[in-house]
């Protein structure tokens, strides 16, 4: 396998680790709206104290996603700088 071959197959796997965290994005992103529309219009309140835990949670995970994502995108950039 020579220097090109290998270029390429780092750079389908990145491909590949970028597009498996947008979806993972997509999915959080479905479950906060979800879990947003159960605290506004659910009336129990033990539901509705249970889809607030889950909103911040679900916050938090789309909060590291997004930040993976970011790192991936400029890593990704030619000349960029690998930590």
């Amino acid at each position: 396998m020579d220097a090109a071959e290998v270029s390429r197959a780092e750079g389908d796997a990145r491909r590949e680790a970028l597009l498996a965290l947008h979806a993972e994005r997509e999915t959080l992103e479905r479950r906060l709206a979800l879990a947003r529309q159960q605290r506004l219009y659910l009336t129990d309140e033990g539901a509705t104290r249970a889809a607030q835990d889950d909103e911040r949670a679900l916050l938090r995970d789309l909060d590291r996603v997004m930040t993976r994502i970011r790192a991936a995108e400029v890593q990704s950039r030619p000349g960029s700088r690998k930590w």
